[in-house]
């Protein structure tokens, strides 16, 4: 963490650091698969994920509830220490060699471009055919493309674009605004154990239901406020003056706690209708999405990535005003 003694030039490079790796984001793109964090912790996931889930369904199993939830947690563990060593590492050079060290491992922990340019890949695909724009889909959702029809798969990508937002952006930067960068990493931890173990039935041969519920649980703790930020900036900055209680109400049509306030929030924005058939519908008496929403959901969200940055260096500030006071009373 951030030390008082540093003075307010070194408080203002480490508010410095997401901005930096924001442009880094943009500028490079993901690192190889060899070196990104992210990876790793999927391989470590998926070895241990193996080995815990049932092959079938059974009626209750606390016992692999329980195993499940250790591992996850000596995971965390692993992931904490080793980010922390390496934060500590980097403060211990100059501050602007400090901030340029810190962005750089801060990087692989969010990813917009990425995502910004895949959701827009998915709009070229369906120029080209529906089997085409099926199969880019693919690559950002984890349910059954097969059957969805283009207006379908443009609505899919537009929401997957709304949830990542906040899983691959707002939220590690807000956990590392409160954390620094072992904050961001146990979020990415999270939410990548989430996506791999958080299922309530049978997937990839296995069964979830009790294997991944404490990772389930886990992600939603760490990306509830996460979640509500990402659907105000986009509340905000695509749709002025609608009542939050509409986005409440929307936010609630969807299984999950979290993922259906950025998804309500950009289909409010757009004043579009973004649907999961058979799960939900979220403003239902709006128009279908178009090919020309893909590239507005995009532009509204690098705008409110923008919009977040001056909201991260506040949480950044407040937490280093208060370690400050509790150290020196």
């Amino acid at each position: 963490m951030l030390l008082p003694s540093w003075g307010w030039p070194a408080v203002l490079v480490w508010i410095g650091v997401p901005v930096l790796a924001l442009a880094i984001d943009w500028w490079l793109g993901e690192p190889p698969v060899a070196w990104h964090p992210v990876v790793w912790m999927g391989r470590a996931l998926q070895w241990w994920g193996d080995r815990l889930a049932p092959t079938a369904p059974v009626a209750r199993d606390f016992k692999c509830f329980w195993h499940s939830a250790l591992v996850w947690c000596a995971l965390a563990a692993i992931v904490l220490i080793v980010s922390w060593m390496a934060q500590s590492l980097a403060l211990r050079v100059h501050d602007v060699l400090a901030a340029a060290v810190l962005a750089l491992l801060l990087k692989p922990l969010l990813a917009w471009r990425m995502l910004h340019d895949e959701v827009l890949a998915v709009e070229v695909a369906l120029g080209q055919s529906l089997p085409a724009g099926r199969a880019q889909l693919a690559r950002l959702v984890s349910r059954d493309v097969s059957t969805l029809n283009a207006v379908q798969v443009r609505e899919s990508a537009i929401e997957s674009l709304a949830e990542n937002l906040n899983d691959s952006v707002v939220a590690p930067l807000f956990w590392f605004a409160l954390l620094g960068l072992p904050g961001a990493a146990l979020y990415r931890l999270a939410n990548t154990a989430d996506a791999m173990w958080g299922y309530p039935g049978m997937r990839g041969g296995y069964y979830w239901q009790w294997a991944g519920k404490w990772a389930a649980r886990a992600d939603d703790v760490l990306s509830w406020v996460p979640a509500r930020i990402t659907a105000l900036l986009l509340l905000a900055l695509g749709a002025k003056g609608l009542p939050l209680s509409t986005l409440a109400r929307q936010a609630r049509k969807t299984p999950s706690p979290n993922s259906g306030w950025p998804m309500a929030a950009m289909a409010l924005a757009l004043g579009v209708r973004l649907a999961k058939p058979g799960v939900y519908t979220l403003h239902a008496k709006a128009r279908r999405a178009g090919p020309l929403d893909t590239r507005r959901a995009t532009r509204l969200g690098t705008r409110a990535v923008l919009a977040l940055v001056p909201v991260v260096a506040a949480v950044q500030l407040l937490v280093v005003l208060i370690f400050s006071a509790w150290v020196q009373p």
